[in-house]
């Protein structure tokens, strides 16, 4: 495995973990504080750059079915982390999220689990 993808590959494993830290936060307060907005933050910026890095590297094409996964989870959790820093602007820190932003932040936070799964299982399997 080449540089960038081994990069990608610990970097992205980073990002597990503050996604994790700031989507397990908000899911068991249900609420934005410092912490998560920090955590998510960070989390959207390493999975940028990770799959910057790993698309960069691989010899395949990024247009697999991995790839789409990927991709698709990457943008539910843009979406999210956009949609909490927009509830806090408008509503401020500390305030209780809506049930609607709550489950999406859960959901899209599994379906990135579920991508992060497959490309280490795909990664195993070679």
């Amino acid at each position: 495995m080449n540089t960038l993808l081994v990069s990608g590959s610990i970097i992205v494993t980073l990002a597990l973990i503050s996604y994790s830290i700031g989507i397990l936060s908000e899911q068991i307060g249900k609420k934005v504080t410092r912490r998560v907005l920090i955590f998510v933050t960070v989390g959207i910026i390493l999975d940028i750059t990770a799959t910057l890095f790993m698309i960069i590297g691989s010899p395949n094409s990024p247009f697999t079915l991995h790839g789409f996964l990927g991709y698709s989870a990457l943008t539910v959790m843009v979406v999210d982390v956009l949609m909490i820093w927009r509830f806090t602007v408008s509503n401020g820190i500390g305030i209780e999220l809506t049930r609607g932003l709550h489950l999406y932040s859960r959901y899209a936070y599994l379906w990135w689990v579920i991508a992060y799964i497959t490309g280490a299982l795909l990664v195993v399997i070679k």
